[in-house]
């Protein structure tokens, strides 16, 4: 693994202990995960769907997902966030399978298996996003709905996402995000139809950190979401 990529492992793990503090640093993630959980809702419908979370970090998205009725399956490379998830996962009583695993790894298992996956703020903390994508498409089984969040790269992204969120407003820990890996909404629109996949939506985020309000249906200049399909099945 590429040592760049073990650092952005490292720094996750490090906030394991403060992922489900409601008031922590992690609180954007708690104000926007009903939203998030919405957009894939409406768009594929939870309950009873067979639903993989990639890069779940310690659960947030996938405890959510689980209350919505969804068999859930979450991943990611961060151990000391996989046990944070865990250990939620059952104070919550709720059934979901972690594993500390790769993406890659786990298409050799798995592959057409879930009808939804989701890489929800993750893409731009890997160092080869559009493998990640072909890994997603292949992970969903013909006919699935594919999910992604992610931030775009441009000045107006770096003040709020950025400069705004981690150096002046204190909403994220310092060095969370890289601008150079951020990515444009056509780059990962290119990188769903390379992977085969059809690109159903793209939709901006607007979060308002003093009110902690969040809101969908705006243009993708700074948050935004992506729905994909991947071809075949009951469409």
């Amino acid at each position: 693994m590429p040592s760049n990529q073990q650092a952005e492992l490292n720094k996750f793990d490090a906030m394991a202990a403060e992922w489900w503090d409601p008031k922590g640093d992690m609180r954007p993630l708690h104000d926007i995960n009903p939203l998030r959980t919405d957009y894939i809702d409406r768009a594929a419908g939870l309950k009873g769907k067979q639903v993989l979370d990639v890069g779940c970090g310690a659960g947030l998205l996938s405890e959510a997902m689980a209350q919505r009725g969804a068999k859930v399956t979450g991943i990611d490379l961060a151990g000391g966030t996989i046990e944070a998830a865990r250990r939620h996962a059952e104070q919550s009583d709720l059934a979901i399978d972690y594993r500390v695993i790769s993406s890659r790894d786990l298409v050799d298992a798995m592959a057409n298996t879930f009808d939804i996956v989701v890489g929800y703020e993750m893409l731009e903390h890997v160092d080869e996003p559009a493998h990640v994508v072909g890994d997603c498409a292949a992970l969903a089984a013909p006919g699935g709905h594919i999910f992604f969040s992610t931030i775009n790269r441009n000045p107006m992204a770096w003040a709020l996402a950025i400069g705004g969120a981690e150096y002046v407003l204190g909403l994220l820990p310092r060095g969370t995000h890289e601008y150079s890996k951020l990515i444009k909404p056509a780059e990962l629109s290119r990188f769903c139809r390379a992977a085969g996949l059809h690109v159903a939506d793209v939709t901006g985020m607007r979060y308002n950190p003093l009110t902690h309000n969040a809101s969908m249906g705006h243009r993708p200049d700074v948050n935004y979401f992506v729905h994909a399909r991947k071809p075949g099945g009951a469409e």
